[in-house]
């Protein structure tokens, strides 16, 4: 059974689990819960972990996010892995949610095995001619040291974006969510942990995804269609 043919029943698992999390169970226990009476794969439960959230935390991180061009000239700290790995998944044509925050994320697990390639050079050129078309400030982008060739992933963005008139830094650092937490403007990324600390969230490669490429997404909640 392909995805197309199962958000039907991922739908109505996930209004259970939202119906859960509104009444204040611990989201673990609360998908063990659904995914076992859905009899849910691991990849469907992934999608329900990362696209389903209570009510009022999915309306407060709605409530962060803005468009790029609703900051015109603000500097940005791009939330390196994050960004390319959404939008590597949306080119090799692997789930995405659009979650009920409003944020798109991927559920290709591929993060900690995540290596720079061909697709890599087409992503970082797709989001320097996206960046390039706004009035954006300065670019802080960081990505996660310990993962395999950070250094010069982040060498490959001061190029190709330098190339592009952009003004911007790029850096593997230890622990990305600590320079992103420390980050005075908006910050770009999909990440919970990142979007729950800032109060500006951009989420770079969900504007990409629905404004430049034609790839399909898993709606769970109807109100987030055709958003």
């Amino acid at each position: 059974m392909s995805f197309k043919e199962i958000v039907p029943y991922l739908k109505e698992a996930a209004a259970d689990l939202r119906y859960l999390l509104a009444r204040g169970y611990p989201k673990a226990a609360a998908l063990t819960l659904v995914g076992n009476r859905h009899r849910l794969t691991h990849t469907a439960r992934q999608l329900l972990h990362r696209g389903v959230a209570p009510p009022e935390v999915a309306a407060a991180r709605r409530a962060k996010m803005r468009l790029l061009a609703e900051i015109p000239g603000q500097p940005l700290a791009v939330d390196g892995h994050n960004v390319l790995i959404t939008l590597e998944c949306a080119l090799r044509r692997l789930p995405l949610v659009a979650a009920d925050d409003g944020f798109i994320r991927d559920v290709g697990q591929v993060s900690r095995a995540f290596r720079p390639s061909r697709e890599t050079d087409r992503v970082l050129a797709l989001l320097a001619d996206y960046l390039a078309r706004h009035p954006v400030g300065a670019l802080s982008v960081f990505f996660d040291a310990p993962l395999s060739l950070s250094g010069e992933l982040a060498w490959r963005t001061r190029e190709v974006w330098g190339a592009r008139g952009l003004t911007v830094t790029a850096a593997a650092v230890a622990v990305p969510e600590r320079e992103l937490a420390a980050f005075a403007g908006p910050v770009a990324s999909s990440d919970t942990a990142v979007i729950d600390a800032h109060d500006l969230v951009v989420d770079l490669a969900g504007e990409i995804i629905r404004q430049e490429l034609q790839v399909e997404m898993i709606y769970l909640d109807k109100a987030q269609e055709g958003v």
